[in-house]
């Protein structure tokens, strides 16, 4: 029997390998942006045609290679930042496997220009799934232009398993906002479709964070800073009214490098106990500094996991630093929301005044009746006049007794119903005793309604006598732009210029108060692959909007308001689930209930 085991060709393995390394567009973005910083530039560029599909081109201004370094740079565990297996634990650069570039070639065409500053000439390195097609010399300024096209190439299943444009945008955009705001001492800009998005100078990180995510948060970053034997701690969080349903704004960075950490967060959000309702996550731009000897980033292809040596140090410190942060600045939750400052004691005044008795004075003469007069007989039978025919016409003593629940009856026309503890209605249909979540219910009506509107030609919506105005930011306004044609099938009517956005009409059940908490829910949750979930688009949308516009849990309705609910919710296709598949109702046969009450 012949052997069955063979080593895979180069090609194929790089192909492998390129699967754990080069995901979808943005990771492309992620390791050509860390090499460009490695290089020492500070100036860099990022240009993208077609959410990265056709082109993600880096050039920088950094140190550039020779043709030599050129050629290798792209062979499999080249690298130039470690030496030995030590050198693993004193890294200060990004990248140190060796495999972006390798990797990227592998499922790409790949066109490099890299010069020296000492060097005359620069190199021209042209590569398509690793297989070298051209090198030469190339006239070409200091530092490297690398341009990746057409990814995935050569593995068309690959490319067919890529999302829609507008999320891979949203993960290129992503990416780059780790890199932009871990070093505020660099220049970047990006382009896409040969269109400037973002042109971010060299700033304060404060500067950093507001170039990136826009001015409105201008007034809500809450400073942070604390030296420690252990760590270095600082950057910004945001104040509790800020706080999202989505994790958004949450960037952790340990040593200028990204992280995802499930456990530092989790010492964030116990410092902001109590300021937060449940369901809200606070947003935070983090950075931490440590002994590299004290770190463990070789443990995931994208080094976006860390190990600590003292976890619980850090953990720690990590919360301590925040809560003070927010107590210095008067974030924290006071006791009494309804005290009055007009009768607080000035601290200044408790210490130079000397408190005295109040001294009560009072007139011993004062009689109030002193000039009242007794009734006169006119007077008199006036009011008795008067009590009388009261009580000639109060009703009499009714003695039937009264009726605490009606008949049962089979239809939803008529119904005896009644609110408990705000959040359910009851009522009895059929011989069944029904118990509905109002909230769920709602949603149901709702969502049904906005599927409706999508097969009208004109969608109910209402014109706002004055546009609503919504600051954007870039990631927010590529968003928008793909939700556009669908939001617009649900009533809402838009425009912009530049970061503002100007809303002019809007779902007939929209007020004009919660226009701009259910756009912004719209964009935060569309951010999400949830979106992937839902049919389409628009039914994505419908469902924001049906939880968004939802009678919530705690609000008192009216009996003929809890009548309709209960009427418009039968009325519907699918009244037994809400929008998110969660349960509407629950219902009790007089037999179960009699069961009970033996």
């Amino acid at each position: 029997m012949s052997d069955i085991i063979e080593l895979l060709p180069d090609h194929v393995a790089n192909q492998i390998a390129a699967g754990e390394v080069i995901q979808r567009p943005a990771s492309v973005v992620k390791e050509l942006l860390e090499n460009a910083i490695d290089a020492q530039a500070d100036h860099i560029q990022l240009l993208i045609r077609d959410a990265g599909r056709s082109l993600v081109h880096v050039i920088d201004n950094g140190l550039g290679m020779s043709s030599t370094d050129l050629r290798l740079a792209f062979e499999r565990h080249a690298t130039s930042k470690i030496k030995k297996a030590e050198d693993l634990f004193s890294l200060q650069t990004k990248g140190f496997r060796g495999e972006a570039l390798a990797s990227i070639a592998a499922v790409a065409q790949v066109e490099v220009h890299s010069k020296r500053a000492a060097d005359d000439l620069g190199s021209c390195l042209k590569i398509e799934g690793s297989e070298v097609k051209l090198q030469e010399n190339s006239a070409t300024a200091t530092g490297t232009s690398l341009a990746v096209k057409n990814l995935f190439f050569n593995i068309p299943a690959r490319r067919n398993f890529l999302k829609s444009d507008a999320v891979e945008m949203r993960h290129i955009l992503d990416e780059f906002h780790r890199v932009a705001l871990a070093h505020p001492d660099i220049k970047f800009q990006l382009y896409q479709n040969d269109s400037e998005l973002l042109n971010l100078p060299v700033l304060s990180l404060k500067k950093r964070v507001l170039g990136i995510f826009g001015g409105k948060y201008e007034t809500a970053l809450v400073p942070i800073h604390e030296q420690t034997s252990v760590a270095l701690v600082e950057g910004f969080v945001l104040k509790p009214d800020q706080a999202r349903k989505s994790r958004g704004q949450q960037f952790f960075f340990v040593n200028q490098r990204f992280i995802k950490s499930s456990f530092l967060h989790h010492a964030v959000s116990s410092a902001f106990e109590g300021m937060l309702s449940p369901g809200y996550h606070p947003g935070y731009f983090i950075f931490l500094h440590l002994d590299p000897k004290t770190l463990d980033i070789n443990i995931h292809p994208t080094k976006t996991e860390i190990k600590f040596e003292d976890e619980q140090s850090i953990y720690s410190i990590l919360r301590a630093t925040v809560r003070h942060a927010l107590g210095m600045f008067q974030v924290g939750p006071t006791l009494d929301f309804d005290r009055d400052p007009n009768l607080d004691t000035s601290y200044q005044q408790a210490q130079t005044s000397e408190i005295s008795q109040p001294e009560v004075s009072v007139d011993r003469q004062f009689n109030p009746f002193a000039d009242h007069k007794p009734p006169s007989k006119a007077e008199k039978q006036a009011w008795e006049s008067m009590y009388q025919e009261l009580q000639q016409q109060a009703p009499k003593e009714d003695t039937t007794p009264p009726v605490i629940f009606d008949e049962p009856t089979a239809s939803v026309s008529t119904l005896s119903c009644f609110q408990w503890q705000q959040k359910y209605m009851i009522t009895q249909l059929g011989g069944q005793l029904y118990v509905i979540h109002q909230g769920r219910a709602h949603q149901r009506v709702l969502y049904e309604q906005f599927l409706k509107q999508l097969n009208r030609s004109e969608p109910a919506s209402q014109t706002l006598l004055f546009p609503v105005q919504m600051p954007l930011n870039v990631q927010d306004k590529i968003l928008l732009e793909s939700l556009q044609a669908d939001l617009e099938g649900m009533g809402f009517q838009f425009s912009w210029e530049a970061d503002q956005l100007s809303i002019l009409a809007a779902p007939h059940l929209c007020t004009a108060e919660n226009i701009i908490p259910v756009v912004r829910e719209i964009l935060e949750r569309s951010q999400s692959e949830a979106a992937e979930e839902s049919f389409s688009m628009s039914d994505h949308i419908a469902k924001i909007l049906a939880t968004s516009l939802a009678v919530p849990s705690g609000k008192r309705l009216e009996i003929p308001e809890q009548e309709q609910l209960i009427q418009d919710l039968f009325a519907c296709t699918e009244p037994r689930f809400s929008p998110k598949n969660q349960q509407i109702f629950l219902t009790f046969e007089s037999e179960e209930i009699e069961k009970k009450l033996l």
